[in-house]
């Protein structure tokens, strides 16, 4: 036998005792024999570098250092779920569903791991990246630490696509955690707060030998890519545990809502039994062409929904109410606690979100307060114990003047919170928009973080965000931790934002109410900054989507000299604001004023790309068929329902290549 071939079937064979051992939990070789064929394999591979393999079994042990991970645009977004916590919550959304896609529907239930979400992509077989949620669009590649957790497959065995993606959590079982906190208490270490948090903590380590010593795994239950052969959610689970995943056997396909309570109710009682934090049940519609009719919000999938277990509850006492400003003038009042354990945290503070939840509570300083971590994420109070009210308690007053300027507060009809109107005078406005215009998602501003911004707003180097791009190195070197490199970087990465498109630049300029999604309707209908800017409330009305309250906000914002002023300077500097001639390319009016919807399998385009091209050429997607539809691109399984519909209301069903011909 050659000695290549000596190191592949070593690697074969140690896959498959990792496989067996971490994944299906059934060992067939001892872990001293374990380490005496590493060993061979190690020494063979230092002898003989020519058959050096990335994905190698010796490759777990870690050694690489990584000072900046890369970030990477995750392929496929990756979601976030919506949350319900009833059985009402669940029948409301099954009727919603069921209103949008044909035919019976099951349903897969799976676990909610509370880990660190992680995205890791497979090409040939092979792992080449693994990379953070982020911000759903972008995360940072930490492959390097990855590549340590045992349960995760540097090479894939059976019958896999050529590419593509698989999601999941990083998890820290219990017995691991508590083995780690024990020996950092013997070393006189603080210990770890929770298993979440020192999973995540753990992806972000510099030197990955360090990551190598924790006992982390990945749990996987989503395969996302094109061409993958698959038709459910349930094939998928079980594709996925053929080829090498460790995927958790919890999941059950389901028929009705019924069966979905019953294994909802199961688990919240069992989940104490369970190795890994649990924090509820996540409910998917199993058939995967009824999950793409079904599409997608701005946030989360149409066709799923995280059934939360009821939050953990503790009591403390209220020690005071102060008040914040946020970047739009919003007053938030905070309940400042006396620190307490919920959930695996120390929870000091809780939102108190306005003066009617304060009424409505009768919430006062000095209260015994139940605390409970809405979603097990926010911290919010539930109620009072009246029983334990100091006598000389006094009710809470709301303030009426801004705690930072002592402008007098404005509160609008209709609106729940109060405002600071003083829009340009307001030291935590100011900076909260210059912290919103160089966010990851708005201006992606590199070398520059809030902490920063609120330097330089307090040294009085800047007082808007058109101020960021007359910033000279010489004016920032001095602040607080800013040495020469830093300094560049920060005006190098103001310097490439202006690259930035347009529908970002909108976002970033803070207009209330206008997010991320609502940004990109503008631009796609106005397609430069001159024409909302012209535009009319009532025009501005009549955009998909755009309904009174964000028109007046979009029309008063660019009503403002302040404003405009600011505007101009932007775009003195070279800022975009407008659409570029590549993100025009393709871009008609042949579709205006009509509404489309789209339903069944296609051949020679894929539903995402039919949709994408209805909005580029003007039109607007429709998820449900109503006497507003104007025609439906119909293809292949199209549900029989929905043909019904279209007949009795008269609309035209056109395929594939029909639709491509209108387009000519």
């Amino acid at each position: 036998m050659t000695t290549e071939q000596q190191i592949k079937d070593l690697r074969q064979e140690l896959r498959m005792h990792n496989y067996n051992y971490y994944v299906l939990d059934n060992p067939t070789i001892s872990d001293y024999e374990f380490d005496v064929k590493l060993k061979e394999l190690q020494e063979l591979e230092i002898k003989h570098p020519e058959f050096y393999d990335a994905n190698s079994p010796t490759q777990r042990v870690g050694g690489a250092i990584t000072k900046n991970f890369e970030t990477v645009k995750h392929e496929h977004r990756m979601y976030s779920l919506d949350n319900s916590y009833s059985k009402e919550d669940l029948e409301d959304w099954e009727i919603r569903i069921k209103k949008l896609v044909d035919g019976d529907i099951e349903y897969t239930c799976e676990l909610k791991y509370d880990g660190a979400s992680i995205s890791l992509t497979y090409e040939n077989g092979l792992l080449v990246k693994a990379v953070t949620r982020g911000d759903g669009f972008q995360g940072d590649n930490v492959i390097s630490n990855v590549k340590t957790i045992k349960s995760v497959p540097l090479k894939l065995q059976g019958d896999f696509p050529p590419k593509f993606d698989i999601r999941g959590e990083i998890v820290l079982p219990f017995e691991g955690f508590n083995k780690m906190n024990e020996e950092r208490l013997k070393l006189g270490e603080d210990p770890y707060r929770n298993p979440r948090n020192t999973a995540s903590g753990s992806l972000k380590l510099q030197d990955s030998s360090e990551v190598a010593k924790r006992p982390l795994e990945c749990l996987l239950y989503n395969l996302t890519g094109s061409s993958l052969g698959i038709t459910t959610q349930f094939e998928s689970l079980k594709k996925a545990r053929a080829w090498g995943f460790k995927v958790p056997s919890a999941a059950k396909l389901i028929n009705s809502i019924e069966g979905v309570l019953e294994f909802i109710e199961y688990w919240d009682k069992k989940r104490h039994d369970l190795p890994y934090e649990t924090d509820g049940v996540v409910v998917k519609v199993n058939n995967l062409q009824q999950q793409e009719e079904l599409g997608y919000t701005a946030k989360a999938p149409r066709w799923a929904m995280a059934y939360k277990f009821k939050a953990e509850q503790v009591s403390t006492r209220l020690n005071s109410i102060t008040y914040q400003v946020g970047r739009t003038g919003a007053i938030t009042p905070v309940a400042n606690l006396e620190p307490i354990e919920l959930a695996g945290t120390t929870v000091k503070r809780a939102s108190l979100h306005n003066a009617d939840q304060i009424a409505k509570l009768d919430v006062r300083e000095g209260d015994m307060v139940y605390v409970e971590k809405g979603g097990e994420i926010i911290p919010k109070i539930l109620g009072v114990d009246l029983e334990q009210r100091p006598l000389d308690s006094k009710a809470t007053i709301y303030i009426n003047q801004c705690p930072e300027c002592k402008t007098e507060l404005v509160r609008q009809e209709g609106e729940a919170q109060h405002y600071c109107p003083n829009y340009n005078g307001c030291n935590p406005q100011i900076i909260g928009r210059i912290q919103h215009f160089i966010s990851r998602k708005a201006m992606d501003i590199e070398g520059l973080g809030g902490e920063t911004v609120a330097l330089l707003v307090n040294e009085g180097l800047i007082t808007n965000y058109a101020d960021l791009y007359e910033l000279t190195k010489e004016q920032v070197i001095p602040l607080e931790r800013m040495a020469e490199k830093s300094a560049d970087n920060l005006i190098d990465g103001i310097d490439k934002s202006k690259n930035i498109p347009f529908e970002r630049v909108l976002f970033a300029l803070g207009i209330r109410y206008v997010g991320e999604t609502v940004a990109k309707k503008l631009v796609k209908h106005y397609k430069t900054i001159e024409a909302i800017i012209n535009a009319s409330i009532e025009d501005l009305i009549n955009v998909d989507e755009i309904g009174d309250r964000i028109a007046e906000s979009v029309y008063d914002f660019f009503s403002s000299e302040e404003n405009m002023t600011i505007i101009n300077r932007l775009r003195s500097f070279g800022v975009k604001l407008e659409m570029s001639a590549e993100q025009l390319k393709g871009q008609t009016d042949i579709l205006k004023g009509d509404i489309v919807v789209v339903s069944g399998v296609f051949e020679s385009v894929s539903r995402n790309e039919l949709k994408k091209l209805i909005e580029d050429n003007g039109g607007k997607v429709s998820s449900s068929i109503s006497s507003k539809t104007s025609y439906i691109i119909a293809g292949n399984n199209m549900g029989p329902s929905k043909k019904d519909k279209a007949e009795k209301l008269g609309l035209s069903l056109i395929n594939e290549h029909e639709f491509l011909q209108k387009l000519k």
